[in-house]
């Protein structure tokens, strides 16, 4: 009993590190991405064509993130 004990202590401290990480990545992308998008906000483009230049190059970016991670999978 006690050796399944530790089994499921084990197994419940590798989901919480696993839990943790996958958190720490997704706030890193969240911050990422907010910065992007605040860079356009600061930017006073002249004119929508200049600011749906810059958000299309966002959407880009992100498209290629998204391409990159389903190939590394």
């Amino acid at each position: 009993m006690a050796e399944r004990e530790q089994q499921a202590a084990l197994l419940k401290e590798i989901q919480t590190r696993f839990d943790r990480k996958i958190r720490e990545n997704e706030i890193s992308y969240l911050e990422y991405w907010k910065e992007q998008i605040d860079r356009v906000t600061a930017l006073k483009p002249e004119g929508v064509a200049a600011l749906q230049m810059q958000v299309h190059k966002i959407s880009e970016m992100m498209a290629n993130r998204i391409r990159t991670l389903k190939r590394e999978s």
